[in-house]
């Protein structure tokens, strides 16, 4: 599974320009991956305070998304911000931070943010997803976590069936805070025994908030395969061998002896 991270700025509050940029990087690598990772909200930036930005789910950037995944063959992941067909955008408990997978020549999956980040606003206009789905695309079953899900180990732990291979953390994670972005993803990593991805923005948002990027690839060693430098604009194309993972799990078999659990949600 050959996985592209693409850590670049966003354009705050610009969803065409945005939307033009990913094609262009996504063209570059047209044929080496089987994945793009996209930062959070990649058409908008963290705007979570204009729900005028927002787009129907299916409405102009997904389709320009879907017609990417077609034509570059690979699979691109992120999140948007949207609002369901027949939500009044307007209302502010209708609106998602939704985590994506397109999927070449065929249908869209699809991943609310579960925990919203209340100091940035994000409660106060968001409605949160309660879903913990795991996705396959081309034998490796993927787990989406959306930035601030990152913080919270029991939401996306395994239990004793291995439900995930990758986990794809897609953030706008600032620099002041980064500290916690670089220890959480290689603990996430360990504790459910999978591979990991975490692709975050770089440059300075419309709130003149700093972003240095840090994203990241963990193997089954928890080494960085991805390296990239602070503030670093580019794509990094990585590659892990499924049948490493599933030896790795068989020499080190520490799921075996997970604790059960049960995740409870609200209605």
């Amino acid at each position: 599974m050959r996985v592209a991270l693409l850590q670049y700025p966003i354009e705050w509050a610009n969803p065409r320009a945005n939307v033009g940029l990913l094609n262009e990087r996504l063209a570059a690598i047209a044929g080496q991956a089987d994945i793009a990772v996209v930062p959070e909200m990649f058409s908008t930036g963290f705007c979570t305070d204009q729900p005028g930005l927002a787009e129907p789910w299916g409405g102009e950037t997904c389709q320009a998304l879907q017609y990417m995944a077609d034509t570059y063959d690979l699979a691109i992941v992120g999140s948007l911000m949207c609002y369901v067909q027949n939500d009044d955008v307007l209302n502010n408990r209708s609106l998602r931070n939704r985590g994506f997978m397109f999927r070449p020549m065929d249908t869209p999956l699809w991943y609310d943010k579960h925990h919203l980040y209340r100091s940035g606003g994000e409660a106060e206009f968001f409605t949160p997803g309660n879903s913990r789905a795991v996705w396959e695309f081309r034998g490796v079953r993927i787990r989406l976590a959306v930035c601030y899900d990152l913080r919270f180990p029991v939401w996306l732990r395994q239990d004793k069936h291995n439900m995930y291979d990758l986990l794809i953390v897609v953030a706008c994670w600032p620099t002041i805070r980064i500290q916690y972005w670089d220890v959480l993803l290689p603990a996430r990593a360990a504790e459910n025994h999978c591979f990991a991805v975490g692709v975050n923005m770089i440059g300075t948002d419309g709130m003149q908030m700093d972003y240095n990027g840090h994203s990241v690839a963990y193997d089954t060693w928890l080494k960085d395969i991805a390296g990239f430098a602070d503030h670093e604009e580019g794509t990094r194309i990585v590659e892990f061998a499924i049948e490493k993972l599933r030896h790795f799990r068989e020499v080190l078999p520490q799921w075996q002896e997970a604790d059960e659990y049960e995740v409870k949600l609200e209605n």
